[in-house]
């Protein structure tokens, strides 16, 4: 069952939108007007519209497209992205990129180019370097007319912007890797590594080891090696019995598209590296910085010298904006990750919150890209702005290619799956919590004395009160807390996140509107003028 995290109460007005619905058919004037003009790069709070149609948050694959399938239909849109270019994590500084960049990351990452092309000359708004903090309902006193209101920082001033509509496509982040050593000096992710790649062109001078398990894991590898980067070994901890659960969706994997790059990486990786199978635990050791691998199989260990460690087990959907708006969500046993709960146009539980790409579930570029079309397409729709029959004749054209996509990735999601002795540390002395220093033991002492969920874990221990508000821990301590009360992560719940997800300075809330209901939620009274 979806566990339920709602807003208080819902806007008024509003009831549950599902895909393809009539709900907000009669919407009125809307930012397309309001707006006046389109302002391409937004660079201030101050030049941002005060509503807009649609607001897109994230300038990944599905973002990308959502934004330019609603803008299409006539909509009024804001994309809001905290990087200073387009094209997400997969696609991060694509339109910059040398012909040798582009050839070292693969065919790929090159096809980020075409989008962003198509982004770029779009009739919408882009704001760059912008955090969004917070999804609610809006302030009426502020704005009647939209029923969504979003918190965005742009240029250290803060700003509310009423919408219609709000698309969130935030993409996904690595799975915490906890064991002995994983906060050393020397230790990495593998996706911190692919970044520092993008965005600078910078690869390890050292001796470099890679250790986990999942696709990127090799893909990472296989860019290292064609940049040149001296790679000692690929250490795969990936679970053996995982083939049982993988075996019966071998068949829809074989015929799809990822088959035959799967092989070619796994091929290329093992060609030119040291490929180390069979994994059941690591540690990580070192004086002051990381040394050397220790790796166990079985009875068996090996110890495996290097200079760098680049840790990878999975990427998981990024939750914090989403749960902190209120959406439902529920725990995916298979991939063992929560997911919120969307429909087939990513419609969620809030209304007129849709939620597109790996967000919504591990799926890769292109089926991102196709879910942010959807999403674009269904506001589109619900907006009045383009007709039944169009709408029904595309929304199945992009759900068949949607289903393409698709093919095989629940085979990729069963055979990666990792380990649980990975994700729950067996050592009580291992920290979950980097933020705040919290190890496994301290948590189990916690949840020995019969905490009911993370939440309270959190009010004992601290653990998700970091600057991450639980991005590095929250699975973790989730996956911990419900082993040892013998349950499911599903029965504990997530942390109850609450806006604002990213930190805001006084000076950015001093910039927000002295509306009547903001001076009494600060000063408890509102001063009568005579």
């Amino acid at each position: 069952m979806p566990r339920q995290n709602r807003w208080p109460a819902e806007p008024a007005g509003l009831h549950d939108q599902r895909c393809g619905g009539d709900a907000d058919r009669n919407t009125g004037g809307r930012g397309h007007a309001e707006a006046g003009r389109v302002i391409r790069n937004i660079q201030s709070a101050t030049d941002l519209a005060p509503a807009y149609d649609v607001v897109v948050v994230g300038a990944g694959p599905a973002g990308l497209s959502a934004a330019i399938e609603a803008s299409i239909h006539g909509l009024a849109v804001l994309l809001a992205d905290e990087n200073e270019s387009p094209g997400g994590q997969i696609y991060r500084s694509v339109e910059h990129a040398s012909d040798a960049d582009l050839a070292r990351m693969g065919p790929d990452y090159a096809a980020g180019r075409k989008l962003i092309e198509r982004f770029r000359q779009g009739n919408l708004s882009y704001a760059p370097r912008a955090t969004v903090w917070s999804v609610g309902p809006a302030d009426e006193e502020l704005d009647g007319a939209h029923p969504l209101e979003v918190g965005i920082t742009l240029g250290e001033i803060a700003r509310p912007i009423a919408a219609h509509r709000v698309i969130l496509a935030t993409g996904a982040l690595e799975r915490p890797f906890p064991f002995p050593g994983w906060t050393m000096p020397g230790v990495m992710t593998a996706g911190a590594a692919q970044i520092l790649m993008k965005s600078s062109g910078l690869v390890p001078s050292v001796r470099t080891i890679l250790a986990g398990t999942g696709p990127l894991l090799h893909l990472v590898a296989s860019q290292l090696l064609r940049a040149g980067v001296d790679v000692i070994a690929v250490v795969d901890a990936t679970p053996r019995e995982n083939w049982r659960t993988a075996l019966v969706h071998l068949p829809a994997f074989v015929t799809s598209p990822h088959a035959l790059k799967g092989l070619k990486l796994l091929f290329d990786v093992h060609r030119r590296a040291r490929v180390v199978r069979g994994v059941t635990a690591i540690e990580a050791v070192g004086q002051e910085k990381f040394s050397a691998l220790r790796a166990s199989r079985g009875k068996n260990s090996l110890e495996i010298e290097g200079d760098l460690l680049l840790l990878h087990q999975g990427i998981a959907p990024n939750l914090n904006l989403t749960l902190a708006a209120g959406c439902d969500y529920y725990w995916d046993e298979h991939s063992a990750v929560f997911r919120p709960s969307v429909d087939a146009c990513g419609a969620s539980s809030v209304p007129g919150v849709s939620i597109a790409g790996d967000g919504a579930g591990i799926v890769g570029a292109v089926a991102s890209a196709l879910q942010g079309e959807l999403a674009g397409l269904n506001a589109s729709f619900d907006l009045n702005l383009i007709d039944r029959n169009a709408y029904g004749e595309r929304r199945a054209r992009l759900t068949r290619e949607l289903a393409r996509a698709m093919r095989g990735r629940t085979f990729i999601e069963r055979r990666f799956r990792s380990g649980e002795k990975f994700r729950i540390p067996e050592h009580d002395s291992t920290i979950v919590c980097r933020c705040e220093e919290i190890t496994a033991g301290k948590l189990r002492e916690v949840a020995a004395l019969g905490v009911p969920g993370p939440n309270q874990m959190k009010a004992f221990t601290r653990c998700g009160m970091g600057p991450c508000q639980g991005r590095l821990c929250g699975m973790t301590a989730v996956e911990l807390l419900a082993k040892c009360r013998g349950g499911s992560p599903s029965d504990a719940g997530y942390y109850r996140l609450r806006p604002p997800i990213k930190p805001v300075t006084l000076g950015e809330l001093a910039a927000w509107p002295h509306t009547d209901a903001a001076i009494v939620a600060v000063a408890g009274f509102l001063e009568t003028r005579r």
